[in-house]
């Protein structure tokens, strides 16, 4: 099946990234690799990623095949280890204190200045950092303000923003995107608020699940979603690979 750069096999997707092709100046390639795959079936993800500069290589469930067909014939390494987490909706009767819904929320310049995405493999992937890769969660947010398939959960303070969410839905599912706490209001309980505002507001939409990814080395947002009820359902490697433009 292909519509609008996306492809996708049993065993194989494809999905060209029109959006981190404009902010990082690179013809862009997302590869999912969903089940094990054969000689034949990698000699046909080589052929079709030389027409890209950058590819993300996607390992579903870390399989250990596919993980030495990467290593055996590209020069791609391995970026990140995402840890996958969902939560069943549970009822919510009110919001948490100081925690409120907006949809669409309008620019707010407060939130850019809030996170600590420091384990991103955008940050930490150094060709990716020099074209802006530090400042992708700020676009990100700012490419969310004044939509209305996107969600915000905020929590103030005296008028002054001390944690978000980012969220949106799709076929049920209630999916994360980005939750941060200012650096001053950490230990203080914010975090548990806004995810609780979150699964108030997923119920109230007919959601039956929360998700949302971390990566392997954050060991305080692992921490975090146990915590607040989430089992861990997935482990997917993640793999960058540049390839020089012909």
């Amino acid at each position: 099946m292909t519509t609008n750069g996306f492809h996708e096999t049993n065993k194989i997707t494809y999905r060209d990234l029109k959006w981190d092709s404009e902010f990082f100046g690179l013809s862009c390639l997302k590869v999912v690799l969903h089940e094990p795959l054969s000689y034949s079936e990698w000699a046909e993800v080589e052929n079709r990623i030389r027409q890209y500069e950058f590819i993300t290589i996607e390992n579903k469930n870390s399989e250990t095949v596919n993980a030495q067909l990467i290593c055996e014939n590209t020069s791609a390494y391995l970026a990140d280890v995402n840890i996958q987490f969902q939560k069943e909706v549970k009822f919510i009767d009110k919001l948490p204190p100081s925690i409120r819904i907006f949809n669409p929320m309008e620019r707010n310049d407060q939130l850019l200045e809030i996170g600590d995405f420091r384990y991103s493999r955008f940050f930490e992937d150094k060709k990716l950092a020099s074209r802006g890769g530090k400042e992708i969660y700020k676009q990100w947010l700012i490419n969310s303000f004044d939509r209305v398939d996107k969600f915000f959960a905020v929590s103030e303070n005296n008028s002054l923003v001390n944690g978000y969410v980012l969220f949106s839905f799709s076929g049920g599912i209630c999916t994360i995107e980005l939750i941060a706490v200012s650096n001053h209001s950490i230990g203080q309980g914010i975090g548990v608020s806004l995810f609780n505002a979150v699964e108030y507001e997923a119920f109230r939409k007919g959601a039956n699940i929360i998700q949302v990814g971390t990566q392997v080395r954050n060991a305080r947002a692992i921490n975090f979603y146990h915590k607040v009820g989430c089992k861990q359902i997935g482990c997917h490697q993640i793999y960058h690979l540049h390839l020089k433009k012909h």
